[in-house]
């Protein structure tokens, strides 16, 4: 607990380095425009619901709808911003390298379509099982939270890790560190979904969890190299 604290206060102290200065104002406007974008969509979509002869029971479909936009745009605005940030993260990942671990060499080569297929999946994830737990968000206190951090700290744990570790690991050792590093690599989700759930702090997150999982990454390869087990 106490590395994985020290991992978020490094990377919240990352966003104030010249380095990230222009790449946070980038993410606050692309996270900005997302949200509207998902806002706009999802509030067209139930818009188009059939409509009733009674109105009170129009004006209930008309509530349920307000509520329904804000809590799918709230639920898909994380992996629509993580795939649109996707391109523009790689420049988070070196400046913490540059500053934080120095002398790391250049970064493995990958290819666009390698990005863009990591992005997709972890939003259609993301969407059809958030989507699918939505009836115990919305009905069942307390196990709903658990149930959303729980399954978004899966979801944006494994993603990010691999967003990072793809780096510096091919596709096959990734996998392996990070189901040797299991519990760890949840745990670095849970706090990312947090991140995601926080008004305000959202618009910046997909910023913070890079940094944030990019020092994650390097104590696992450190306990790698030292044969320490997970």
């Amino acid at each position: 607990m106490a590395s994985m604290l020290a991992a978020l206060f490094r990377a919240l102290k990352e966003l104030f380095s010249p380095q990230l200065r222009r790449v946070v104002a980038l993410s606050i406007a692309i996270a900005v425009a997302c949200f509207i974008a998902v806002w706009i969509g999802v509030t067209v979509a139930l818009d188009h619901l059939p409509t009733i002869g009674w109105r009170p029971l129009n004006w209930l479909i008309d509530l349920f709808g307000l509520v329904g936009a804000v809590l799918l745009s709230w639920l898909l605005f994380p992996p629509v911003v993580t795939i649109i940030a996707g391109f523009f993260l790689e420049r988070v990942a070196s400046a913490v390298e540059a500053r934080d671990y120095p002398g790391r060499g250049p970064p493995r080569r990958q290819s666009i379509r390698e990005g863009v297929m990591l992005g997709w999946r972890l939003m259609l994830l993301s969407i059809t099982l958030n989507l699918l737990a939505l009836p115990i968000y919305t009905l069942i206190p307390v196990l709903d939270v658990a149930l959303f951090f729980a399954l978004n700290g899966y979801l944006f744990g494994r993603e990010y890790f691999e967003l990072v570790a793809l780096r510096r690991l091919d596709r096959q050792q990734t996998k392996s560190v990070r189901r040797r590093f299991g519990g760890r690599v949840f745990a670095g989700g849970v706090v990312i979904a947090a991140l995601f759930a926080v008004p305000v702090i959202n618009i910046i997150a997909p910023v913070i969890a890079t940094a944030f999982m990019i020092h994650i990454f390097e104590g696992v390869r450190r306990l790698e190299l030292a044969g320490v087990a997970a």
